[in-house]
């Protein structure tokens, strides 16, 4: 996960080794793309274009399939077809192709004097005489040149490149200088060292805001009139007695109090607010919001926190040390972690989704700190001493002047209206306190309720634009599968170079190759819709076939910068190869074990499961089979288990002489 500094922060929900399967993986996500997306009532021809994404994106499997399925629907031409031939071989080399798939081929072969001329024509039979002169006579191959050479780059160089586990002998020696050059060219181009971060960064889930709590002013509102109407019938029945008593002090009190319930219902209503907002401030900063998770809640709200932890402490202002600045924002945290914690506690939602928002709040919390606002809400909340001395003293007086009035109103009366007027006092005080309850309930909802509206407004006002800044920096930034692909390719064909170099090889030396790339741990996968996983670390191993024996070279690397490690390098005779071995685990992956006559068996892990990412469309078992040959799996298993099965009697049969030829008619 990117800090969004440069730095990285792996999510404990990928360090945990509840299963085999995610030990080492620091993090995962699956991009929501469309790219390969194949409506039920497709043409052929939006078949086929989403067929020539597939094989440029390095999935030939699902390129034959689509191609294939346009071809059979009408839509063939000498364009078509090109890319079907390539289709077919990428990835490929002879003897992993069924004798229906080479039939297949030898027919469409004698269809190309039927289509019309032009480019494509022209490189569709350029493609058939390189599959002709596997090895020819001297002159023959510079004429294939020539023809390689007429076509143009894109063309010339997509036949090279599918072509690659086809192709050998002098040909591809002819070749090569010209291929190691362009991946030299291109395998830092467009941006890489500073683009693949952001192909490992999850599409991030949307901002969202708690929104203001349910009013109670409904409830308020309703309870007033009679409360209201029942302390106005109480102090009226004390007004009128005190009235017919003593008509000048009546009132002299009345207006006293009425000047005294004034003042305290102004000063009372701010003060009784602020106080609800600031012990609610306080709440919301120390506690989790009712409904959300406790603090040692479950995954989700623990990887929430060690987020926020982990972003706060590398957004410190100056002069804080991380820890201090931890210490003093603890309150902050806590209350923003509840909060995201039941925002976004859902099913399959990971926190690396989130820690967009989350590196937003932790910055938000040190610019608000710079300019001295971080905990402005307190001061904001806070009741002036001089509103609450003059709303106690107004109440005091208040309670002088009722008790005046009962005093004026009984002075000449009997005991039973003295009985009656205390009553009347004691039930004005009840009514009273409820009636003012109900009101300041009522208005200070209203207040609440328009306030943290506002606050919501903004609050989710600032987040969308966190959020669109964020999502259009991953989107201008991450790299296409085009351009994932064309960099793998890229640091595959330098890896090959080096490895002939060092053992002095050249392609007439050997017989085929083969190249599987696994995941090297720890690392990062990503991929989209429809697509194979990319790894932000890969292991390589590459094994040379000669009439000798099999050199293997092997190096971890990398992806965003080309770093390798050391290389580690064996030999095997051709009896060295006792078997080969496939495990496959659904909660685990799949692994491959060479068996070795002399010595310990070598198991290499080609990739981990991937069922628990799965988009509900996706079909298990056609993106394992995407993975597997993305890896380079499918053809080094079948090359290893021939050579493991027969020995020095796969030579021969894979002899390039021994081969079919191809002739275009």
């Amino acid at each position: 996960m990117n800090d969004g500094t440069g730095g990285t922060y792996n999510s404990a929900a990928y360090n945990s080794a509840a299963y085999n399967s995610n030990v080492g993986i620091q993090a995962e996500t699956v991009h929501n793309s469309n790219v390969y997306f194949v409506h039920p009532d497709a043409s052929p021809q939006e078949k086929y274009q989403v067929g020539v994404r597939f094989l440029a994106d390095g999935i030939p499997s699902r390129a034959r399939d689509m191609i294939s399925d346009a071809i059979a629907h009408g839509y063939d031409n000498a364009e078509v077809r090109f890319h079907w031939v390539l289709a077919m071989l990428s990835a490929r080399a002879y003897h992993d192709l069924s004798t229906e798939e080479l039939q297949r081929l030898h027919q469409a072969a004698g269809l190309v004097g039927t289509y019309a001329e032009g480019e494509w024509k022209d490189a569709l039979r350029a493609a058939y005489e390189l599959l002709a002169m596997l090895r020819t006579a001297d002159g023959e191959p510079q004429r294939v040149l020539e023809r390689l050479l007429a076509l143009s780059p894109h063309q010339r160089d997509a036949i090279l490149h599918h072509f690659d586990l086809v192709l050998t002998g002098g040909l591809k020696d002819s070749l090569w200088a010209e291929n190691r050059e362009r991946a030299e060219a291109a395998r830092f181009a467009n941006g890489r060292v500073q683009r693949v971060w952001a192909y490992f960064e999850p599409d991030p889930i949307g901002p969202r805001a708690l929104p203001p709590r349910p009013s109670t002013a409904e409830a308020a509102q309703a309870a007033l009139p009679a409360r209201a109407g029942l302390f106005t019938v109480i102090a009226s029945f004390l007004w009128i007695s005190a009235l017919l008593a003593n008509p000048g002090a009546a009132v002299v009190e009345l207006l006293l109090a009425l000047g005294a319930g004034l003042t305290a219902a102004h000063f009372g209503r701010h003060w009784r607010y602020q106080d609800h907002r600031l012990k609610a401030g306080n709440g919301e900063a120390g506690t989790a919001q009712p409904g959300a998770p406790a603090g040692t809640g479950d995954g989700f709200t623990k990887n929430v926190r060690h987020s926020f932890d982990f972003y706060f402490s590398t957004r410190v202002p100056h002069g804080f040390a991380p820890h201090e600045w931890l210490g003093h924002t603890a309150h902050i945290r806590g209350g923003l972690a509840a909060e995201i914690a039941l925002l976004y506690r859902e099913s399959r939602i990971n926190v690396d989704r989130v820690n967009w928002l989350i590196r937003h709040l932790a910055e938000d919390a040190r610019d608000r700190h710079n300019n001295g606002t971080l905990f402005d809400n307190r001061g904001q909340n806070q009741t002036p001493a001089v509103a609450k001395a003059l709303c106690v003293a107004a109440l005091v007086v208040l309670g002088c002047t009722t008790l005046a009035l009962f005093g004026t109103g009984v002075s000449d009366a009997g005991a039973a209206h003295v009985l009656l007027s205390l009553l009347a006092v004691a039930g004005a005080f009840w009514s009273g306190r409820a009636a003012a309850s109900s009101w300041l309930e009522a208005r200070n909802e209203e207040r609440r309720l328009a306030e943290e509206t506002r606050e919501y407004e903004a609050r989710l006002a600032d987040r969308q634009a966190a959020y669109h800044k964020w999502k259009t920096l991953l989107d201008n930034t991450r790299p296409s599968e085009l351009a994932m692909e064309t960099w793998l390719t890229c640091d595959k064909t330098l890896f090959v170079d080096e490895a002939l170099r060092h053992y002095q090889l050249t392609w007439r030396d050997l017989i085929t190759h083969t190249i599987l790339m696994t995941p090297a741990r720890p690392y990062k996968r990503g991929r989209v819709k429809g697509g194979p996983w990319r790894y932000s670390r890969y292991s390589f191993r590459l094994f040379l076939v000669t009439p000798d024996g099999v050199p293997e070279i092997s190096t971890e690397y990398e992806f965003a910068d080309g770093r390798r490690g050391d290389e580690q390098r064996s030999n095997y005779r051709f009896d060295a190869l006792s078997s080969v071995q496939v495990t496959e685990r659904a909660n685990v992956g799949y692994d491959l074990e060479l068996v070795l006559t002399n010595g310990p068996a070598k198991n290499i892990r080609v990739k981990d499961a991937d069922t628990h990412q799965l988009a509900p469309d996706e079909n298990a078992q056609e993106i394992s089979e995407i993975n597997l040959n993305a890896a380079g799996f499918i053809h080094t298993f079948r090359l290893l288990e021939g050579i493991a099965a027969d020995g020095k009697g796969w030579i021969e049969r894979n002899d390039p002489n021994n081969l079919p030829s191809f002739r275009a008619d």
